[in-house]
């Protein structure tokens, strides 16, 4: 990732500010190549289906 890469949530189109603190509380996953960001309320809603390893149609 580059340093001037725009971060978006990948379930509800938040955008990643600029602050270094709040960059640690996104998550991010790689499924079949593909990088995947989640905000910090996403990743909070959804901490049980991504434990489970269950694949995202059913969140």
């Amino acid at each position: 990732m580059s340093a001037d890469e725009v971060v978006v949530c990948s379930r509800c189109g938040a955008r990643r500010g600029a602050d270094p603190a709040e960059a640690l509380t996104w998550s991010t996953q790689v499924d079949r190549g593909v990088r995947r960001w989640l905000c910090p309320d996403c990743s909070r809603n959804h901490v049980r289906d991504i434990e489970g390893k269950l694949p995202d149609e059913y969140w």
